[in-house]
């Protein structure tokens, strides 16, 4: 059974939240995701479903720096029926910063047969350095 670009946001909230759904696996083989405010040292693109759970297997120890309490996801429709707008938005604990954190994201995804295509990731990479207690990783980044 195909899936609907809001029932694939929804497994996207369910993977932000913990609840077992793997990123890579809502992909299509040949998808793409994007991260367009990328910051030095992270990928511009990833191309095809077998890169995007390399790079997201190899960064799962990010995760373990916050607590998520809650995922609230709100879906904006858009002309085309394969594209949604999803505001993602998280809060729990950071365990880099010892406080409470709020966090939010958007992404342009199209899906295609119950599968996503292409994902831009819209996401503060300041906000997330701060949050992940990198911040001098990415100064440093940026000051070479």
């Amino acid at each position: 059974m195909s899936r609907s670009p809001r029932e694939v946001v929804d497994q996207v909230r369910r993977m932000v939240a913990g609840e077992g759904v793997t990123f890579a696996d809502l992909f299509a083989i040949d998808g793409v995701l994007r991260y367009p405010f990328a910051p030095p040292g992270m990928p511009r693109e990833l191309h095809g479903r077998d890169a995007i759970r390399a790079y997201h297997g190899a960064a799962s120890d990010r995760r373990a720096m916050l607590e998520i309490e809650d995922v609230d996801v709100v879906v904006r429709e858009t002309d085309d029926p394969e594209v949604v707008v999803a505001e993602i938005e998280h809060h729990g604990h950071s365990h880099a910063t010892g406080g409470p954190y709020r966090f939010r994201a958007l992404g342009v995804i199209r899906v295609r047969d119950g599968e996503i295509v292409s994902y831009d990731d819209y996401m503060d990479p300041i906000a997330m350095a701060a949050l992940l207690g990198r911040t001098p990783d990415l100064v440093a980044a940026l000051a070479s």
